[in-house]
């Protein structure tokens, strides 16, 4: 009977080379990736921080690596910044990133307590341009009153420069308004939107200076 002789397999060096060859190329794309960085950042929604401020927070100052840093890394480290509410990171591209704040935004002083409020009602120590509320809110108004003031428009609040609790027998909702401008406004808690439009109707008596009723009807006295 014959023996079978086992022929051996040679390797053939040109696929060692081809097989050497494209890890190398893999490990290079790789080095090459993973030294891309970040060089453009878009800051959108910020009003209390500067954008370098939030690139800063967000450790971006030294344009890291693009593939190393992760969206919801950035979003975490701003999101546990007292004056940021949410984050939302976007990357249009390798090297952009663009960064969508929601601000936690100041509302008013609240001098009974000596404290900033803030929109998700955070006490604070800083102090912000925004109204301040002279006297003691009950608590079964001052709910109602921290929701209200949020939904205003912030350019209209900044414009506030007091606001005095000012219930009546009508309304234990209603609140006294100065403004920057010299003018006051009497609110309650139903109609507070109606602020939002303060500079269009304030516009309709040539810039004169008096009290706007917003809440009962819609009527300007003018003072002297």
């Amino acid at each position: 009977m014959a023996r079978k002789v086992k022929k051996k397999r040679k390797l053939k060096v040109k696929n060692v080379f081809l097989v050497f060859l494209f890890i190398i190329l893999m490990l290079l794309g790789i080095a090459f990736l993973t030294d891309i960085k970040i060089n453009n950042i878009v800051i959108k929604g910020n009003s209390l921080y500067s954008d370098w401020e939030i690139i800063e927070m967000a450790r971006l100052d030294d344009y890291p690596s693009s593939l190393k840093t992760l969206s919801s890394s950035i979003e975490k480290r701003l999101e546990k910044d007292a004056y940021v509410n949410n984050v939302e990171v976007e990357r249009p591209s390798l090297t952009k990133v663009v960064i969508n704040i929601e601000e936690n935004l100041p509302l008013f002083y609240y001098l009974p307590a000596e404290k900033t409020i803030l929109a998700d009602k955070t006490e604070v120590d800083d102090n912000f341009p925004v109204p301040t509320v002279i006297n003691y809110v009950p608590d079964k108004v001052y709910s109602k009153f921290l929701k209200a003031i949020a939904s205003v428009n912030y350019d209209i609040v900044k414009r506030i420069s007091e606001i005095k609790y000012d219930p009546n027998e009508v309304d234990e909702g209603r609140f006294f308004l100065t403004m920057n401008d010299g003018n006051q406004v009497y609110l309650t808690l139903n109609k507070f939107d109606k602020i939002d439009n303060y500079l269009d109707i304030i516009k309709e008596f040539d810039n004169k200076k008096g009290i706007l009723y917003l809440d009962s009807g819609e009527y300007f006295e003018v003072k002297g």
